[in-house]
């Protein structure tokens, strides 16, 4: 069976016990290494049978996939960054962003519109190249996710808007960032969420089970800085969706769809 996931520490530590055959029943896992604004796209095609994704992909995927209540990034305090080199409006604005269906950018652009700071140009950079590249005066502004909450200050930038607060603000709702897919037809889509789940169950269980595989897929990421990702995506949701979860991934969808900025689902 094919899944595809990212290296980030969040990803490896949820299906460590599922690909390294100690989730019972579960089948052999051909593993797929690759960054969430790859697998976007990727899975167009349906190549994979379990997949990450943004959520702002699944208008484009849900005819190939079905959503699972499990495993994938949705919480509190997590959203992404808008950053800047000290600007105070991104009117205009020449921003970096991580992929043009990714959550963050979908976020983005709503918060754009509702503010009225509509940016001049969008350039899909790669995500270690956001922050430098701010710092240097490439961009006006990047949109950073993950570890960058962590780090950016490095890089002497400052938060312009989390993404994140402003969602929570705005709705009440967790931040439905990335989901986990199984292909129709394909995937016993329960008994997929059930390997799922154990694997998190375990990981949970006895953390330093999963630290090398985590920690060597982490693309030099310190450890603390490891610890913190983890602490901060893996969560409740996921382990359960839950009312809220599903809420949230509905609440962006139909916001986005209404604004034009996505096709129209049914989720």
């Amino acid at each position: 069976m094919k899944i595809a996931f990212s290296p980030c520490p969040n990803d490896t530590f949820v299906f460590h016990a599922l690909v390294h055959g100690l989730v019972p029943g579960a089948p052999e896992l051909d593993v797929t290494f690759a960054d969430v604004d790859v697998t976007n796209t990727a899975a167009l095609d349906g190549r994979f049978d379990l997949v990450k994704v943004s959520y702002a992909a699944l208008p484009w995927l849900l005819d190939t996939y079905e959503l699972l209540p499990c495993g994938g990034a949705l919480g509190r305090g997590c959203g992404p960054l808008l950053l800047t080199a000290g600007r105070a409006d991104i009117t205009g604005a020449t921003v970096a962003v991580p992929g043009d269906r990714t959550t963050a950018y979908l976020l983005f652009r709503l918060w754009a519109e509702q503010t009225g700071q509509i940016p001049g140009r969008i350039e899909v950079v790669p995500f270690h190249e956001i922050m430098p590249g701010v710092a240097a005066g490439r961009y006006d502004a990047g949109l950073v996710i993950h570890e960058a909450r962590f780090t950016y200050q490095r890089y002497g930038l400052t938060s312009l808007v989390d993404l994140g607060e402003w969602w929570e603000t705005d709705t009440g709702l967790p931040i439905p960032l990335g989901a986990i897919l199984a292909k129709r037809g394909a995937v016993d889509a329960a008994a997929a969420a059930d390997w799922i789940r154990t694997s998190v169950r375990a990981a949970w269980a006895d953390p330093e089970a999963s630290r090398a595989y985590v920690l060597a897929h982490a693309q030099e990421m310190e450890p603390d800085v490891v610890d913190q990702h983890i602490k901060l995506y893996v969560n409740d949701f996921t382990e359960d969706l839950g009312p809220d979860g599903h809420a949230a991934a509905r609440a962006l969808l139909h916001r986005a769809a209404a604004a034009g900025l996505v096709p129209s689902v049914d989720l």
